[in-house]
Formats: C-alpha cells, structure tokens, sequence
C-alpha cells in the first residue's frame, strides 16, 4: 500500500477518495513541528498540505520514499520546489479548484461597490438610519471592462452578462471568434479605459502587468469608473489607485489582494469610497474541498496510471540525458523569451523546426521549453513544463513541430516561428560544440550572438556610421557593450544590430538613440534565467 501523510487541516470528504481506495493508507498528523515531520516523512509516498506546513529542503532530502507532494492549493510558496525536483519528487496543485469562488467574490465586490453595502452596514450597526449618503448605482447596461479573459475571468463576465452588462474583455490570446462565442466585444485596454464603468482586473503578475493600471492608465478612464481586483496585488498601482479615488475620478474601488499582505495601506481601510478584504478570493467550504478532492485525484492517477495533470515540476532525466540537453534546453528558453519579446503581440500559431542531430533526439521537453518561454510572457508563474500544452490549448493556439535531416549549415540546428494572421517572427539557434549556444538568425537577418540577459535590439539602415554613432551615445550615459552583432540582407537596406549589455537601458537613452537619422527601432530585451533549465527534467511516461 500507499502511505499518504495529511499534515495540515483537510476535510475527510476532500480527501475520500484517497481513503477509500484500497491501495492507499492514509494517516492525518497535524501541527508537526518542522523536526517532528522531518523525523517521520520517510515513512511516507505522498504528503498532502495546504499552507501551515513549510515543506524545506532538508525535510524533503529526509523523504527516501516520497514521491509526490500535494498543495491543496493553488500558491506553492511554501514548498522547495528546486529541492524537490533534485530529488526526484512531484510536487503537484490544484489549478482550477477556486474558479468559482474567485469569480463569486469578484461579483460581490462589484455588487458590495455599486451599492455601498459594507459602508451602509457599518452604519448601521453605529445605530443611525442613513438613506441618502449610501445611493448606489445598477450593474443593469453598464460597461464592464475585463482585463485578463483566463478561467476566471471568462466566468465573471458570464455572470456579469446576466446583469445585462455589455462586456469589454481584453487578453493577447483572446481571439475575435472566441470572443463573439462567449458574447463579449474583444477591446484595447485604451478602449476599456476609455468606455468602461466597471473594470475588473484578472490577469498573472508579470513584468508586463505589474503596474499595469497606473497613473497614466487611471487618467485615460472614464470619470466615475469603478474598479475591483481579486486578481493579484501589483497589478494596480496602489498609490495611483488612492489618488484617482481621493480626487473623484475614480468612484471607487474594492480590492481582495495587495502588493504587500498583510495590508498595510491606511488610506484603503479607511475611505467611504474603497473596498478591501483580506484575500478572501479562494475562501469557501467548497472551494476548499475541491482543491482537496483534485490533488486527492490526481495522486491515485499518478501512482495507478502514472497519469499527471498539475504538476509544478517533474522528476529529473538521468545524467547522461540531462548532460547532452542541457545546452539546447537553456538555448530554447533564452530563444523563445525574445522571439515573443520581439513579436510585442501573442501569437495565434507556434511553428518549431529541428536539423540535423536534434532529429535523433527525443524533443518533447525541448519543445515544451520552447513553448513555456512564450507563454510566460503573458502567463507568468502559472506556465510550467507539465501544463504547457494544456494551457497552450486554453488559449486557443496551435503548434507543428517538423524534424529535417538537412543540417541547415550547422550539425544542429532549431529554428521557432511565430505566427498572427500574416505576421511572423522567427529566430534560429544552434549550439557548437565546446562554445555553447548562438542565435544565428533573427528575421532571416544572419547574425552570431550569444545570448545575454540584457540585450538591445535595433533596426536600423546599412549607413556609414551608424555602429559608432550607436555606441558613443551608449557609452557616454555609461552603458557598456558586451557584444554587438549587426546582419543585413543588401547594402544600404534595412539592418538589425543585436547587442548584449551589462545593465538594463533606461528610456531616456533609448530616446536618444531613437533621435539618430536611418535609425527606426529600439527595444530593450531581458532574458531571464530559467531554473528548469538548471535542473533538467523529463515528463514521466
């Protein structure tokens, strides 16, 4: 049999169909001390937790039998995940157990919002009987503007059109057709802003959304706009978001998540006009049972039929296999983050290329690395190498994989396109052996570069003078140049400059060298270090 340990508080009916299956035993042991759980894990197969128990490396190296950790969850921060996956350990969530309790919160913050119910009731129990301060507005045929149209919020605009509410979604993978399917009009976030009188808020933290709504953005709303986040804190900017409200341009605002938890920000606990829970998004009996019965489910599925479905990570490759991919896998993360850096749109098709040696190979995992590092792009944290093709399915995109034997002028050689209606951008690589990884193509421009985590991309004429021209405004704000590669198709034609820099360049700088003549673009790239790449992996069979 199958021991399980549950470490922190789980319903019995959440985790029922672990205890009535007969290959597995499962024992409850809660608030164990960190030694506690250390000394017993290696009792165990599979550990079951929610957020009390920290999970360290050290008590994971102890665990010489366990091979799955389940977070009855979605947030995985309170177990090693690189330690886990050095030791061979599936560490699994469950994704999609909160859906509708974050979409039901959403809607009673945007109903609380509209009609001042925790300011009324408040009140209320000071004993007074106030009917004129607390005059509401309907959700009946306003605009409501979604930024992010994932799991939840495609459900929050659903319930939302039973207010009769006309719905804005924007998202880079929603598509027109998928669009007018579900009844909502696909829109611009300057046209959500400038037509929206609700907007809600239900996208990933990333680089690109951090700050998303801001200063600038607020300014662009409609005046009296109202807006709610059970997303994550950081993709509005706080103190912008405070101001707007303060003034009056923005009505008012009701928040369950902030940049820093607890809160610590006096102005949302104390205005009439604002209001705030304490991330209560996930917060029901149900959803709390779900998340339970998923990861209860999938690890019968992973020890009965190997079948894994939300896994954060998975086990290790041997050595050997794990030498020889490393370099390609480190190269297709870096290739993929700036081919869709490079692209500035989500791409509607993914179309990867493999010559030469790599058709020997077996590239499953190095085309779902390719796949994740453009993805993330727009998804963030919740891409990983076990969930890549399932969320490329949710978006609604489509991918080819071809394998040539033609060694297109390298032993190996891979090349990924991206694909928007008649658009594309491509980007071929290779690694040379005892010199690592070269992008050796962007756009059909031929180049050498190495990839770096702070690169500058330039399109620009074939005119005398322009490389130096280039790197004397480089130089004199104090940015040092790496490496530069410049590739060109016809003298005198249009040209890319491609180079690799030791600090991110500001905008200031950027603008200077965008007031150079013959000079058309400039974009600052960052490519960020993957820690899959680090500790190489392969999916279970």
């Amino acid at each position: 049999m199958y021991k399980v340990l549950v470490s922190d508080p789980i319903s019995d009916t959440g985790i029922q169909a672990l205890t009535d299956h007969p290959d597995f035993l499962v024992e409850k042991q809660t608030n164990l001390t960190p030694d506690q759980l250390k000394s017993i894990i290696g009792e165990y197969d599979a550990l079951i937790v929610r957020s009390q128990t920290t999970v360290t490396a050290e008590i994971i190296q102890a665990a010489d039998r366990l091979k799955v950790i389940a977070r009855a969850g979605v947030g995985v921060d309170n177990i090693d995940i690189q330690a886990a996956t050095r030791k061979g350990v599936i560490v699994v969530n469950a994704p999609n157990g909160n859906t509708i309790a974050a979409t039901e919160h959403t809607l009673a913050m945007m109903l609380s919002l509209a009609r001042q119910i925790p300011h009324a009731y408040i009140s209320m129990t000071e004993g007074k009987w106030d009917r004129k301060t607390f005059k509401g507005v309907e959700l009946f045929e306003k605009t409501l503007g979604v930024i992010g149209t994932g799991r939840i919020g495609t459900e929050v605009a659903k319930r939302a059109k039973s207010f009769e509410m006309n719905i804005l979604a924007y998202d880079p993978y929603l598509t027109e057709e998928k669009a007018q399917k579900l009844g909502f009009t696909k829109a611009s976030l300057d046209e959500i802003a400038e037509q929206a009188d609700f907007i809600t808020v239900h996208t990933p933290l990333t680089k690109e959304t951090k700050g998303l709504i801001d200063a600038n953005y607020l300014s662009k709303t409609k005046p009296g706009v109202r807006i709610v986040n059970c997303a994550r804190g950081g993709i509005i900017d706080e103190a912008a978001l405070a101001e707007a409200v303060k003034s009056g341009h923005v009505a008012g605002a009701a928040l369950d998540v902030f940049e820093h938890e607890p809160l610590d920000n006096e102005t949302f606990r104390h205005h009439p006009n604002i209001i705030v829970t304490p991330h209560l998004g996930a917060s029901t009996a149900e959803a709390q049972e779900k998340v339970a019965q998923s990861v209860s489910e999938e690890i019968i599925d992973i020890f009965t039929s190997q079948n894994i479905q939300h896994a954060i990570n998975v086990p290790r490759m041997s050595a050997e296999v794990q030498q020889k991919m490393k370099p390609y896998l480190e190269l297709g993360d870096q290739i993929a983050q700036l081919v869709i850096q490079l692209f500035k749109k989500a791409p509607d098709k993914i179309t990867v290329d493999y010559y030469g040696d790599l058709i020997e190979e077996d590239t499953g995992l190095l085309t779902r690395t390719l796949i994740k590092g453009i993805l993330s792009y727009h998804l963030s944290d919740s891409v990983n190498i076990i969930n890549v093709l399932q969320l490329l399915k949710e978006q609604g995109l489509t991918y080819t994989v071809q394998k040539n034997a033609s060694r297109h002028g390298f032993a190996n050689y891979m090349s990924l396109t991206l694909h928007h209606g008649s658009e594309t951008a491509t980007i071929g690589a290779t690694v040379l052996n005892g010199f690592g990884g070269r992008i050796v193509n962007i756009n059909d421009y031929r180049i050498d570069l190495i990839p770096e985590r702070y690169m500058l991309s330039i399109r620009h004429f074939d005119v005398p003078g322009m490389i130096g021209r280039v790197g004397s405004i480089l130089g004199e704000n104090g940015v040092n140049i790496g490496n530069m590669q410049v590739g060109r198709k016809a003298v005198g034609g249009e040209a890319i400059m491609m180079l690799t820099v030791d600090k991110p360049v500001d905008n200031q700088v950027i603008d200077k060298l965008l007031t150079l003549p013959d000079l058309e673009h400039v974009q600052l790239v960052e490519i960020k270090d993957d820690e899959t790449s680090n500790h190489t992996e392969e999916a279970v069979h």
